[in-house]
């Protein structure tokens, strides 16, 4: 039955949809604005606003997610990483895009004006145009510093959880937004260096292609460093305590003895670990942030 169910064209087309909306990238923005929301209250998230904020966040990322499938389809039909995407394979068109990302955008802004606030949807709307127009558009083929510029957009997911609660921005946001900002440059380029010769076949000026891997490789260094600095702002603001201190600190330790031996003794193995890593890393941050909130709510 659910094998028949899979070759229908209507479930094909559902998938096609869905694999524009890159739900596994999609799934840690979520998550991490999820995180932001219980951050923001010593209580529990209201459920509308738990809801209704979490949809809306997901479906516009979504929306942004598609947009960039569009505007770099030609690139996607060049890297192996890409090429399956449902544009490059010609399964959907760029007008259904179009419409597509129209309309999950527009249900997922209407719903966080109307059952969230005013801010959280400006500034996921502001979020959408910044990776979907800004990064995609004008910075990722124009400089190598694209990842390190268009990270603020990827690293406000959290803060739009904190407004959607709080119906503000406070400093305390801030510095969960930039531990996603530092933690993009050495996630992103650790990739890059072992696709480098995708990226350069498909013109994308990405650091290792324009000044080379030695280069790339002391900046994923540096940008680690970075992070391991902006991992303990939460501590440092009291927004968290000391367990979560000591799981930053481990968490980055293991991400600073990456980095190193990626400057030191770099191989693509090496850095696909690396990436990996990262997005392990940055999940459980997060979850160390929200599990520390209820220590010390509780004990």
């Amino acid at each position: 039955m659910s094998s028949t169910v899979a070759r229908t064209p209507l479930y094909s087309r559902i998938q096609q949809f869905y694999a524009l909306t890159k739900p596994r990238v999609v799934s840690l923005i979520v998550f991490t604005a999820v995180i932001g929301m219980f951050l923001a209250t010593p209580g529990m998230v209201p459920v509308t606003i738990l809801f209704a904020a979490t949809l809306g966040i997901a479906l516009v990322a979504g929306a942004a997610a598609a947009v960039n499938c569009l505007v770099e389809q030609k690139i996607d039909a060049l890297m192996m990483r890409t090429q399956a995407r449902p544009l490059p394979r010609g399964q959907l068109t760029s007008l259904e895009t179009m419409i597509f990302s129209g309309v999950v955008g527009g249900i997922g802004l209407a719903l966080l004006y109307q059952w969230v606030n005013a801010l959280t949807m400006w500034l996921t709307l502001a979020t959408f145009v910044g990776y979907a127009v800004i990064y995609t558009v004008i910075l990722k083929p124009m400089t190598p510093q694209n990842i390190v510029i268009g990270g603020a957009s990827g690293a406000m997911p959290p803060v739009l959880g904190w407004a959607a609660v709080t119906g503000d921005v406070s400093p305390q946001a801030l510095t969960l937004f930039l531990i996603i900002f530092a933690w993009t440059p050495p996630h992103f380029w650790a990739l890059a260096l072992y696709r480098k010769h995708e990226y350069a076949k498909a013109g994308v000026p990405m650091l290792p292609v324009t000044h080379g891997d030695k280069f790339t490789r002391l900046h994923v260094l540096l940008y680690t460093i970075i992070l391991l600095a902006c991992s303990t702002l939460p501590f440092v603001t009291r927004l968290s305590g000391m367990p979560y201190l000591v799981a930053a600190l481990a968490l980055g330790a293991v991400f600073m003895a990456y980095a190193v031996k990626i400057y030191t003794d770099y191989s693509d193995e090496l850095a696909r670990r690396t990436f990996r890593f990262s997005i392990l890393y940055l999940t459980l941050i997060f979850a160390a942030l929200l599990i520390d909130h209820y220590l010390q709510l509780f004990f």
